[in-house]
C-alpha cells in the first residue's frame, strides 16, 4: 500500500544552484599539475550526473585507485572552498516556500559527496528546508539506477504518482523516470531535446516557468498563489 501524500525532490548540483561552471574549475585545478584540463564537451559526456569514482577512473585509468581517491577528495575541498560563489536557480525559494506552507515534503537526491550537498545548502541558506537528503554513494545503486528516488520517496512517505523530481543531468532524469515520478529538466547544462530524450516530462530554465508550476499544481496539488 503506498501513501497518497505528494512530494517533491530534488537533485542538487545543476538543478538547485548551477553548480557545473564551480566543478569545472575546481576539477581543471586538480588536473592543473597534470597538464590537463577539462573542456565542456568532456563534463558534459564523462562528469555530469556521474559518481567521483567513475569520472576519476575515466581521467585516470591507469592510476592507482587509492590515489584517483585522494585527488577526488582534493577536487571536492577546491569545490567546497568556492562555495560562496553559488545562487538558487530562479523561482526556486518561492517553490520551497509554497511547499513549506502546504506541509509538501521534500529531499535531495544526489549523487555528491555528502559534504557537499551539506555546504551547498548551508551556502544557499536551504539547510533546514530538507530534513531527507539521499546520496547516490551511499546506496547499493547510485544514478542512473531508480534506487535513489525509490528510497527518496520512502524516506517522504510519498507516492511516485503525486510527486515531481527535479533533475539537470541524463543519469538523473533516467533514474526519476524509472522510479514513475514525473521528471522536470533544468536546462542549465543540457538542452531541452537531450532532457527530453532522456525522459524528462518537460524541460524548463529556471523554477519560476509556467510549464513547471503547473505540471506541481496537477501532481502535487501545491499552489503558488499565495
Amino acid at each position: 500500500m503506498t501513501s497518497a501524500q505528494p512530494g517533491l525532490l530534488f537533485d542538487l548540483d545543476g538543478t538547485l544552484v548551477h553548480t557545473d561552471p564551480v566543478h569545472m574549475k575546481a576539477f581543471n585545478q586538480m588536473l592543473e599539475p597534470f597538464g590537463r584540463q577539462v573542456d565542456e564537451a568532456f563534463y558534459k559526456a564523462h562528469v555530469m550526473g556521474r559518481q567521483n569514482a567513475a569520472i576519476m577512473r575515466d581521467i585516470f585509468p591507469d592510476m592507482p585507485e587509492a590515489e584517483r581517491t585522494r585527488l577526488a577528495d582534493a577536487k571536492e575541498a577546491g569545490f567546497r572552498s568556492m562555495a560562496g560563489l553559488l545562487e538558487p536557480l530562479t523561482g526556486l525559494l518561492r517553490l520551497l516556500a509554497a511547499a513549506e506552507r502546504a506541509q509538501v515534503p521534500c529531499c535531495i537526491v544526489t549523487n555528491a559527496p555528502r559534504a557537499n550537498a551539506r555546504l551547498m545548502l548551508e551556502a544557499l541558506g536551504l539547510a533546514r528546508r530538507f530534513d531527507v537528503i539521499v546520496i547516490g554513494d551511499e546506496m547499493e545503486q547510485a544514478k542512473p539506477h531508480p534506487m535513489p528516488y525509490l528510497t527518496g520517496l520512502a524516506r517522504l512517505g510519498s507516492d511516485a504518482a503525486r510527486s515531481v523530481a527535479f533533475e539537470d543531468s541524463r543519469s538523473g532524469v533516467a533514474a526519476a523516470a524509472a522510479a514513475g515520478l514525473a521528471v522536470v529538466g533544468l536546462t542549465t547544462s543540457l538542452d531541452e531535446g537531450e532532457l527530453i530524450a532522456a525522459g524528462a516530462t518537460l524541460a524548463v530554465p529556471n523554477f519560476a516557468d509556467d510549464r513547471l508550476l503547473d505540471l506541481v499544481r496537477e501532481r502535487t496539488g501545491l499552489r503558488l498563489d499565495a
